[in-house]
């Protein structure tokens, strides 16, 4: 049975556009629906470009509460039922309440080594502790940031003149291999981990 996919972002959505890229011929998965904080956000108005249904649950309204706020998501999340979700630049935390919910259901990709340099700035953290290998995760979602089970990695060796933007940019070309490789495997039900070399 084919599974639905919410995926949620709040910007250009590259992440979302392998995904949904992926789910075609015998992949185990549909894009469902594509949520959003943000109106603007281009991953919104590509979706709907491609016929996906779309939601938009601004955070700002909701200030510091943010159970009313994934209360909100939630609600909008209910009319496409969607079987899985995954985090493509969601550019929000999420609490204990809203990943409880989903877990074992819910997946991110951190540009990490995981459990090295969770949180921001991760490419720059990398060059400084002077590591020779960086890369990206794929994981299930747990109310700890950039915490839960391992689904797939994908690793490339730093280059002597890399920066953190030539970094950011050839990682970034991992994601977009690792994340749908992962989401195939695991709507099928195999959470057996997915490694890549760049």
């Amino acid at each position: 049975m084919t599974k639905g996919v919410a995926i949620f972002a709040s910007g250009g959505g590259s992440n979302m556009r392998a995904l949904v890229a992926d789910m075609t011929g015998d992949h185990p998965a549909r894009p469902a629906v594509v949520l959003s904080n943000n109106a603007d956000a281009g991953c919104i108005s590509w979706a709907q470009g491609q016929g996906i249904a779309t939601e938009v649950v601004d955070h700002r309204p909701f200030g510091a509460d943010r159970a009313a706020f994934e209360a909100a998501m939630t609600a909008a999340l209910a009319a496409h039922a969607p079987d899985i979700i995954c985090l493509a630049g969601f550019m929000r935390k999420l609490t204990a309440g809203f990943t409880d919910a989903w877990a074992g259901r819910m997946i991110n990709i951190h540009p990490s080594l995981l459990p090295k340099y969770k949180g921001l700035h991760t490419h720059a953290r990398a060059l400084e502790a002077g590591d020779a290998q960086h890369g990206c995760t794929v994981h299930e979602v747990t109310a700890a940031l950039d915490d839960g089970p391992i689904l797939g990695q994908a690793r490339l060796d730093v280059a002597p003149d890399d920066t953190p933007e030539t970094l950011s940019a050839r990682v970034l070309t991992l994601e977009h291999r690792l994340y749908p490789a992962v989401l195939r495997r695991f709507a099928a039900g195999d959470r057996s981990p997915v490694t890549l070399k760049g």
